[in-house]
Parts: structure tokens; sequence; C-alpha cells
């Protein structure tokens, strides 16, 4: 349900598209259309988080003909899938940094929706843009701050409050400027589905955001979480995460790639940390797609002094152009 529900979003946002599905829903034939956009609304599939429907429109809509302004409703913050709170941390500034920014770039939580019942609501809008630009974005830096959200919906506020304390009893060892933010929505805004969890950002001095989150059980399934153990596993998670380091986090790799394959006719360079087996599939799509290949270089522990191995992936971008953006 959640597949079908996601090929009436991308026929909703083109123009022209023709979808046939056969009757056992084993095979697809898709006609592409064009990138239409504007303004729409979306009901996702509650057995999937919204950020597996925005992951996608973050990859579409630059590419539109007409600003994108979307409200998609359904589940926020799941185990599964990108939360929106970390796509909204990370995913943004590195849109920003392939030239698409502006005051129309953003992505706004109306409401909270917990599994399994869902019922958040999301507003994401973005701005078009002709042509991106290449980035050369190979040194991480050190990191100076970590920001976070604790956030609780149908539960006691004292939750969220719990899972703070224990997430700083960890972190506070390494950085003093740490700032988690407790957030607890009431009535109408916090969905149809209890639970709690938590999303904490790394910032460095180059601009880098490395991201963790952890969510809680959804209702009635598995054991019953303690905000305490959740906060410290968040944090490690975090911890994990900076080990691993790079200047794009594991979970938009493969968005830095597509931007850097769409890029102008250029040579686009980024330091990430080691691959994720998503990102690894992406790049043998980028070549049947896009036939681009990129240079891939390790970067043992011991040249860049830090965490992990990293990967210094190089690509010079096909130059595509905006075709439904018009000249003015």
């Amino acid at each position: 349900d959640f597949e079908a529900s996601f090929i009436r979003l991308i026929d909703k946002v083109t123009n022209g598209s023709r979808i046939e599905i056969n009757q056992t829903g084993t095979t697809l034939y898709y006609q592409p259309g064009l990138l239409y956009g504007g303004s729409l609304e979306h009901d996702c599939s509650p057995s999937r988080g919204i950020g597996y429907y925005l992951e996608s429109l973050l990859c579409l809509a630059p590419f539109m003909k007409h600003p994108l302004k979307i409200v998609l409703r359904g589940v926020t913050n799941d185990q599964v899938d990108p939360s929106v709170d970390v796509l909204k941390a990370t995913a943004l500034p590195l849109l920003k940094k392939f030239g698409i920014d502006g005051e129309s770039l953003e992505i706004k939580i109306n409401r909270r929706g917990m599994p399994p019942k869902g019922g958040g609501e999301i507003l994401f809008t973005c701005p078009v843009r002709k042509v991106l630009q290449p980035v050369q974005f190979t040194d991480p830096g050190k990191i100076k701050r970590i920001r976070g959200t604790a956030y609780s919906v149908r539960v006691s506020p004292q939750m969220a409050n719990r899972m703070v304390e224990s997430a700083r009893g960890i972190l506070n060892k390494f950085l003093p400027d740490i700032y988690i933010y407790t957030d607890h929505m009431k009535g109408v805004s916090s969905g149809k589905s209890p639970g709690f969890g938590m999303c904490l950002t790394a910032e460095t001095i180059n601009g880098t955001i490395l991201s963790a989150e952890l969510a809680s059980n959804p209702q009635g399934q598995g054991a019953a979480v303690l905000p305490e153990e959740l906060g410290q596993n968040c944090a490690k998670l975090l911890l994990e995460e900076v080990y691993r380091g790079g200047c794009v986090d594991s979970t938009n790799q493969s968005l830095a790639l597509l931007l850097m394959t769409l890029g102008q006719r250029d040579v686009s360079k980024v330091l990430l940390g080691p691959l994720s087996p998503y990102t690894i599939e992406f790049l043998r799509h980028l070549r049947s797609f896009f036939q681009i290949m990129f240079k891939i270089e390790t970067k043992t522990a011991e040249e860049e002094h830090t965490g992990g191995e990293k990967v210094l992936m190089t690509c010079v971008g096909i130059g595509f152009c905006n075709l439904s953006k018009t000249i003015r």
C-alpha cells in the first residue's frame, strides 16, 4: 500500500505520466511525464514514515516547472525511515550547498504523528533552479556544537526531559555547547498514537551536519522502551555517526551523489564516511541511468587522524538543465 501511495504522489507532482500496474501487482509500467510542481496535498500510507516520500521529493523538487508547495500527512517519526526532523536538519543545508536556497526552502512540522496510526502533517516548500552548482566539499572540520529535539506525543511531557538528561550525560563529556529542545505537542497536533523519540545533530565549524535519531516502539508492538535508554542509545548513535564522519551523514549520501551527478560539467568532490549498502546500490543506478562513474579514493584513518575510513567521491556532472524552467 505504501508503494501504491508513492506512485500516486509521483503522479500528482508530474504532468502526463502514464502508469500501468498488472492485476497481480508484480510489474509496473511507468512512462514519466514533466515535473510540474505547484501546490499539492497528499495522504501518505501510515505503514511507512513521511520521510520515505520526502526523500524522493527532495531529489525532484528543484527541477519542477513551478515551485513545489506540498502538504504531506501520515507518520512523521518512525523506526524505519529518516524522520522529518532529521531531513529538516541535514538535507536542507545540503541542498543549499548546491545553490538551492531562498526563503521558500523549508520543512515545517504542523503535527507529529507516531506509528501505527499516524496523524502527522508537514509542509514542504522548495524553489526551482535552472542549474546546480558544483561543490568541493572535502574537509568536514571539527565539531563545534550539538543540537537536538526530544519529542513526546500523547505521553507525559516528562518523557522528553528524561531523554534529554540521559543523552546529555554522555555528550557533555565531549562538548559543552549542547542544546536539546523538548517538543511536547498537545491536542490535535499530537497525532493519533502515543510515542516519543529523539533526533540529534552535530554541526562542525565548516557547516557539515551529522545526525542520529531513535523512536520508541509503536503502541502494542515490542517491549516498552525506557526514555533514559533511548536517550543514551541516541547519543551513542550520534557518536557512531561522528566516528564514521565525512561531510555528509549516512542518510543523505545518496542525495549528495545525485546532486553532484546532475551538476554542471565540472568536477565535484565530496568526502563521505563508509558507504551505506543503500548508497552502493544507488551508485549502480546512477551508472545505469546517467552512464556516470565516480572516482572513489579511500582515505585511511591515519591520513585523516579521525574516526573510520573515509571515501573521497569525485565526478564530473552531466550538465543537467531544468528544461521546464523557461528563460525570462
